[in-house]
């Protein structure tokens, strides 16, 4: 992974010694927000932005998600970086096409030159200051959600004032125990540190399985922000976080109404094509040679997902 001290790029991973052998996810560095206020710094216009993702990411795809679902597609253009992460961090398959840069830190320094933290993805480019808007995915969608309405005409919302109590309940409950629980067992250090990850995980999926099982979302009938944050962890569940992070209790497959919720969500129109399970295995299984030093990745798991799901007949 890699992280900049006062600008200067240096290869060190997570230092768990200082947490148990826990995991422990850095904050994200830049928090601005592009907003309708005519006193701005970031205002939405058409072209002004640029979204840097890697498809492996589950915090990238949720950016990705949100930017397909709102239409924002023809407005905020995107790059991709290399599933491969090593000694440089994110690096790009070719020079990027607004500075020519290779690395993304180098994104980071002409943001920032003296900047200290970690260089992880999403990040929301402004063409306009030459500046990040925000590295702080949970942030950007809320942003993609609402900020430039006006410009594409899509009024659909994620999070709706009326729900937003229900739905940060649930933020709240899947961050720490599912999208970053799957981290927190991958990157343990110590025996302890993994099972207590281990045990909030599962414990998890077990009380989302009972809830989906009645509800056609999390929140009801409402198709929500707080489905989207989850999805992107179920769908990267069976490929790589089973195996490559050892949460082997259950896969999702193994749970009929995730599975199904899963699969609905991704059946939805253009959801699929921001899924690409070539980048994820070929990230998570290559790029962590302290879990997998062989760098060999798996050629399996054969994933159903375009089988009806049968959702349609869950009801209140």
């Amino acid at each position: 992974m890699g992280k900049l001290v006062e600008g200067v790029w240096h290869d060190v991973w997570y230092d768990t010694n200082k947490s148990g052998g826990k995991f422990v996810r850095e904050d994200a560095g830049f928090r601005d927000w592009v907003t309708n206020d005519q006193q701005a710094k970031f205002q939405p216009e058409s072209g002004r932005y640029h979204l840097y993702v890697s498809l492996a990411c589950p915090w990238a795809h949720r950016t990705l998600i949100l930017r397909q679902l709102k239409g924002l597609s023809e407005h905020i253009d995107v790059t991709v970086v290399s599933p491969d992460m090593l000694s440089e961090g994110w690096e790009f398959t070719e020079p990027e096409p607004l500075f020519g840069a290779t690395r993304l830190h180098q994104i980071y320094t002409r943001a920032k030159l003296d900047y200290t933290g970690r260089v992880t993805v999403p990040v929301l480019w402004d063409k306009k200051t030459q500046s990040i808007v925000s590295n702080e995915s949970s942030e950007i969608i809320r942003m993609f959600n609402s900020a430039f309405d006006d410009l594409t005409g899509n009024t659909d919302d994620y999070y709706p004032t009326h729900l937003q109590s229900d739905i940060d309940k649930w933020n709240e409950f899947i961050y720490p125990n599912i999208n970053n629980g799957v981290y927190r067992c991958g990157f343990a250090t110590s025996q302890s540190a993994y099972e207590e990850a281990f045990t909030a995980l599962f414990s998890a999926l077990d009380q989302l399985e009972a809830h989906l099982t009645t509800s056609r979302y999390l929140v009801g009938e409402a198709l929500t922000e707080a489905d989207w944050r989850l999805f992107t962890t179920l769908i990267r569940f069976d490929a790589v976080y089973v195996g490559h992070f050892k949460c082997n209790q259950k896969r999702i497959a193994d749970y009929p109404a995730l599975n199904a919720y899963m699969k609905e969500l991704y059946q939805m129109d253009g959801i699929a094509q921001t899924v690409d399970f070539y980048h994820i295995k070929r990230h998570y299984y290559f790029s962590h040679v302290g879990i997998n030093p062989t760098q060999v990745v798996p050629t399996g798991p054969v994933l159903d997902l375009a089988s009806p799901h049968g959702r349609e007949r869950i009801s209140l």
